[in-house]
């Protein structure tokens, strides 16, 4: 297996199925600049591959949806001056990006802190009514009234 190799979930994509295209890269590079085609482009049309399970192909599609184009997958690495390295980098990132847009859902888990019921018993339910009054005839949770409040005007009086 060389470092070229595009690898999904065990499955070795094969060469023919996948278009690399090369371009001078951008940025700084010193006397080589703009002399090398060291930008690489891998392309992979995950909509009309046959190397996938059909399983994996729909599973990517879904991921995938926002970045392909007509079907198409296409991946760029121009970090190095080398095309081998650039080359590599690429193939690395279009296997991470298949096998993460392959995986199966997670299924949903339940909010731990949110607090359960102990088993045989049943939750309280809650509904919009206002809480009970207290002995004293206030609300709980209720404010006072504004002009009861004298704390609260006496710091706003004029002396």
């Amino acid at each position: 297996m060389s470092g070229l190799d595009v690898t999904v979930r065990g499955i070795t994509l094969p060469p023919e199925e996948l278009s690399w295209r090369f371009s001078r890269s951008t940025g700084p590079g010193g006397q080589s600049v703009n002399t090398t085609d060291s930008r690489v482009e891998l392309s992979f049309d995950l909509e009309g591959s046959a190397a996938l399970p059909p399983v994996y192909r729909e599973r990517a599609l879904r991921a995938l949806a926002g970045r392909l184009s007509d079907g198409v997958l296409t991946v760029t690495a121009s970090e190095t001056r080398s095309q081998l390295r650039n080359r590599e980098a690429a193939a690395e990132r279009m296997s991470a990006l298949l096998t993460e847009a392959t995986a199966a859902a997670a299924a949903h888990q339940a909010n731990p802190c949110r607090a359960r019921a102990p088993p045989g018993r049943q939750a309280p339910h809650r509904t919009n009514q206002a809480p009970a009054p207290r002995p004293d005839g206030r609300v709980a949770g209720a404010r006072a009234p504004f002009h009861e409040n004298q704390s609260f005007c006496a710091r706003f009086a004029r002396v």
